[in-house]
């Protein structure tokens, strides 16, 4: 069976925890991500998803002017909005194992973490388009 180092985006964008909401919907928004690691010093701390800011924007203690919306955008940070010690996945386990972690967590994207190392992600997009190239394969065969 394939594992989750064959399906993984090794390249991942992450942020800090120091960076602001404001800057993690920007990352998103230009890489059309839902989720973004954090990272301290190269290991996994958390992570943020677009679902973690809209609690974060849609606090009770909000009022709900425009202004608010704004000045929480510049001044409430990731560590403070972001899941910590999230679920993650080893490079060496079989996809299965990934695909069933998010389903059963109802989950869109697993870390890869190596050695307490961030190594790559992967989710229900990459999990797709391998069965969407394994369906085809066998109908071609």
């Amino acid at each position: 069976m394939d594992q989750v180092k064959d399906l993984m985006t090794t390249n991942v964008v992450t942020i800090r925890t120091v960076d602001t909401l404001r800057e993690a919907i920007r990352m998103m928004s230009a890489g059309r991500f839902r989720r973004i690691p954090v990272v301290r010093e190269g290991t996994l701390v958390g992570i943020v998803t677009d679902r973690d800011i809209r609690q974060a924007l849609n606090s009770p203690v909000v009022i709900r002017e425009r202004s608010a919306d704004e000045y929480l955008l510049d001044s409430v940070t990731v560590g403070s909005s972001m899941t910590n010690n999230p679920l993650t996945t080893s490079p060496e386990d079989d996809i299965l194992k990934a695909a069933e972690i998010m389903e059963r967590n109802k989950i869109g994207g697993l870390p890869v973490v190596d050695g307490g190392r961030l190594v790559g992600i992967i989710t229900i997009s990459d999990l797709m388009n391998y069965l969407i190239r394994h369906l085809r394969g066998e109908r071609s065969g």
